[in-house]
């Protein structure tokens, strides 16, 4: 199971504005009809129902949307790119590689999230036209599309989670409970992959049972598979926990208790805070009992409900899960992760430009000022006065006054000089 990949995705270039002209016949001096480039697509995920794993992006990590058609003359605008749509299963967790901060918590079949915004398109210069600025000669170029870095980590939506060492009879439990057909051995990591089950009870209720793969001691580090599958109980609102009282692998059951927990604690601090049941399964094998009221002793001190089970009797298992169904009727679903407020509020933090002095040159650096740039034609008067505005506009003129610049010192913004006139 692929349950965590890194991709990147681009958003489609908006198409360029037209500088263009009308020519009649009729018309000795047509004004200006260059029209607007088209926006370009944006790369879009979207949650696909019966999708479990992200083993499509084993081989596809690069998603580029198409880009916008520039515009035309006679105010003709170029086409917009065509979005990008990217399927992504169910409990799919989007995280910024740069910034390492999530920015969707993807859940629900058939929602969408626009992972990546296309740029917009170039104003022709028929947007450039005013009674004082009659023949633009000049036009905007589209904004590059947005480029992220990203890791995709499923995360499976399950209400109850099945955790304990591996062969304590997990799978067995879920085949029982569910229509879920797990493969089962009497061997360690029968298990490879989480195992999902719909439990449906005689009162109406159902939920969704999880079989987490056989965790060991110094699971929270990568030992066995556990590293790997831990992550999927982070969303489980129960957990239940199986655990062997016949010892059949020779191993003492309150250390097998005491291991779990721990690796779940440093794993995640709040997986040691979720309801736990602890389910004491092959209660039908000799010896069982004993090690079942050394069992019950330690989960009463700790405050943990037990259950007597044998999933291959079926023993207890009515009782056990009758008793799951009422806590998930007690304990609220967790709300998605929130992460447009804080992206905004990243962006509001973000200054427009940023001035720099090297030796005698001034150095403007900021993304708008930058994109600004390129749509301005240096040998045409007009287009350098609708500069020279901008400056003034954004404060930039005054940020420069303020570092002491004077008439006739280098100005620098990207690959371009210029002398700062007043």
């Amino acid at each position: 199971m692929v349950d965590l990949v890194k991709i990147s995705v681009r958003a489609g270039r908006g198409g360029n504005g037209a500088v263009n002209f009308r020519r009649e016949k009729y018309v000795a001096a047509g004004g200006p009809d260059g029209g607007d480039g088209g926006r370009g697509g944006n790369v879009i995920l979207i949650v696909e129902s019966g999708m479990n794993t992200l083993s499509e992006f084993r081989y596809k990590k690069k998603f580029v949307a198409e880009n916008g058609q520039n515009g035309e003359g006679g105010n003709r605008f170029g086409k917009s790119g065509a979005d990008l749509y990217v399927k992504v299963p169910e409990g799919t967790l989007v995280r910024n590689l740069e910034t390492g901060k999530v920015i969707a918590d993807l859940i629900k079949p058939g929602e969408k999230f626009v992972v990546a915004k296309g740029g917009r398109g170039g104003r022709g210069n028929a947007k450039f036209s005013t009674p004082t600025r009659q023949v633009p000669k000049f036009a905007e170029q589209g904004e590059e599309g947005e480029y992220f870095e990203l890791m995709l980590e499923l995360k499976l939506l399950a209400d109850v989670g099945l955790v304990g060492f591996p062969n304590v009879g997990k799978s067995t439990i879920l085949s029982i409970m569910t229509s879920a057909k797990p493969k089962i051995g009497n061997y360690h990591f029968t298990t490879l992959v989480p195992n999902l089950g719909v439990v449906k009870l005689k009162n109406g209720v159902d939920f969704v049972l999880a079989d987490i793969p056989g965790l060991i001691e110094g699971a929270h580090r990568g030992a066995g598979l556990g590293y790997e599958f831990l992550r999927h109980i982070e969303r489980t609102r129960v957990i239940v926990h199986v655990v062997d009282c016949s010892q059949s692998d020779g191993r003492d059951v309150l250390q097998d208790f005491k291991i779990i927990n721990a690796e779940l604690e440093l794993y995640n601090e709040k997986l040691a805070k979720r309801p736990q049941i602890i389910a004491a399964n092959k209660m039908d094998i000799p010896g069982a009992e004993e090690n079942y009221e050394r069992l019950k002793k330690l989960a009463e001190k700790m405050g943990y409900e037990i259950f007597s089970i044998s999933a291959a009797t079926n023993q207890g298992l009515k009782e056990l899960f009758d008793r799951v169904s009422v806590l998930l009727s007690q304990i609220p679903v967790e709300e998605t992760v929130e992460t447009e407020e804080e992206q905004l509020s990243v962006m509001q933090d973000t200054p427009e430009f940023e001035i720099k002095r090297d030796n005698e040159a001034y150095i403007i650096e900021g993304k708008l000022i930058e994109k600004v740039m390129k749509n301005i034609n240096f040998d045409d008067y007009e287009s350098v006065q609708y500069f020279q505005r901008f400056l003034d506009n954004k404060g930039i003129n005054k940020a420069l006054e303020r570092m002491g610049i004077q008439e006739g010192d280098t100005v620098r913004i990207g690959d371009v000089e210029f002398e700062y006139i007043r």
